[in-house]
């Protein structure tokens, strides 16, 4: 997919957030070059590994990038970092207090630059997303009812919102500046991109009104939907979203006689989002002793022709990568061949997928392309 051929970023990061912002540029085409230290920044090694050794995170967040490795430590280090940023013109960072790589420092070298710089918190400290996440409020309405202790849980949700959110920053960023001319300098918080997702899912409108969400473990908030064991051993999560969904499900569990009279019972009307909610322990009970009688090969065969949503519970070595269109193999360097995902967009072209290359693979090359001399570098030390 080449929607942002022509379109040059450098990426200064580690981890996860600036990262998939450089990749989400990637794989729609632009051509990312990612500066690390010599050595590898501090997330070259990071888990989970490949046999060899190899970050399979490093590998998985860089795919379609270039690299350089330098010493940023010395002055010829930064002027090559500084000549590459200023001929691409947008730099995407998340490497506080590095005050050559700053706004200030960068922009007399081009009045154009689109500079964004990914943060902990807007006053600058430091901030994860797991100590986000812990800040915000989600760990304790994560987890079962009876559970005391908060529940973190393993997806970095707060990163990938982040990641996101940078590659559309610099994304309208550039599009104003081939309007107008002007660059521009961008903060993105870890911890904003957190609060912001709070407020738009209503939860802090909720808290606000003197509302505390309780924790409900498995079920759907708002709705009905939970999970279910099956006789074969496996348990579905089941979820009826809309009134037609929950209409499918008494229908093809045969349970519309006992569940009607519930609703008369309880003075309840089940076509109702919140009736379906607060009475959904009862309906639980009702549904949970269909699904125990069932494996999942029958289950799915009674649910076939209806809206119902569902789907068992796999371990990422259960899912069928085979069968989506988005994989495609490739060869990775330190890894070897496996199936790997483009971007999710899908314009209809061909999909491409590139391997992530291997750390400073491509510093010859750029440095070439500035007019710099890698043999003398390399002499020096400034690169390897």
């Amino acid at each position: 997919m080449n929607l942002l051929d022509g379109l040059r970023v450098v990426e200064i990061s580690s981890f996860v957030a600036a990262p998939l912002g450089g990749l989400t540029l990637a794989q729609l085409g632009a051509d990312v070059i990612r500066i690390d230290p010599l050595g590898g920044a501090a997330d070259v090694g990071r888990w989970p590994l490949a046999p060899s050794g190899t970050s399979l995170l490093w590998t998985g967040m860089n795919k379609a990038k270039r690299s350089v490795a330098i010493d940023f430590r010395s002055e010829a280090g930064r002027d090559v970092a500084t000549r590459l940023i200023t001929r691409a013109g947008i730099v995407l960072t998340n490497a506080v207090g590095q005050e050559w790589l700053s706004h200030g420092a960068l922009v007399p070298h081009r009045a154009d630059l689109i500079h964004l710089q990914i943060e902990g918190h807007h006053d600058g400290s430091a901030a994860v997303d797991y100590t986000v996440n812990a800040e915000i409020g989600f760990p304790l309405i994560t987890g079962p009812a009876d559970h005391a202790g908060p529940v973190s849980h393993v997806l970095p949700a707060w990163d990938v919102a982040c990641g996101l959110y940078a590659a559309v920053g610099l994304l309208a960023a550039d599009r104003r500046r081939s309007r107008t001319g002007e660059g521009a300098q961008i903060r993105l918080p870890l911890y904003d991109v957190a609060l912001s997702m709070a407020g738009n899912l209503g939860l802090l409108a909720e808290a606000q009104l003197g509302i505390e969400r309780e924790r409900i473990g498995n079920y759907l908030f708002g709705g009905f939907g939970r999970d279910f064991p099956l006789r074969d051993g496996q348990r579905l999560m089941v979820v009826a979203m809309t009134a037609r969904h929950f209409a499918d499900l008494i229908r093809a569990t045969g349970l519309e006689q006992p569940v009607g009279e519930l609703a008369r019972l309880l003075g309840a009307d089940f076509a109702i989002d919140g009736d379906r909610y607060r009475h959904r322990e009862a309906l639980a009970a009702l549904l949970a002793p269909w699904f125990a009688a069932r494996t999942c090969a029958e289950v799915a065969a009674d649910l076939r022709d209806s809206s119902v949503l569902w789907s068992r519970y796999r371990r990422f070595v259960d899912v069928d990568l085979e069968q989506s269109p988005m994989m495609g193999e490739i060869d990775q360097p330190g890894v070897g061949r496996l199936l790997a995902p483009a971007s999710p967009l899908d314009d209809g072209g061909p999909r491409t997928i590139m391997p992530a290359p291997a750390l400073g693979g491509n510093t010859d090359d750029l440095l070439t392309e500035i007019g710099a001399d890698p043999a003398d570098l390399r002499d020096k030390g400034v690169i390897a």
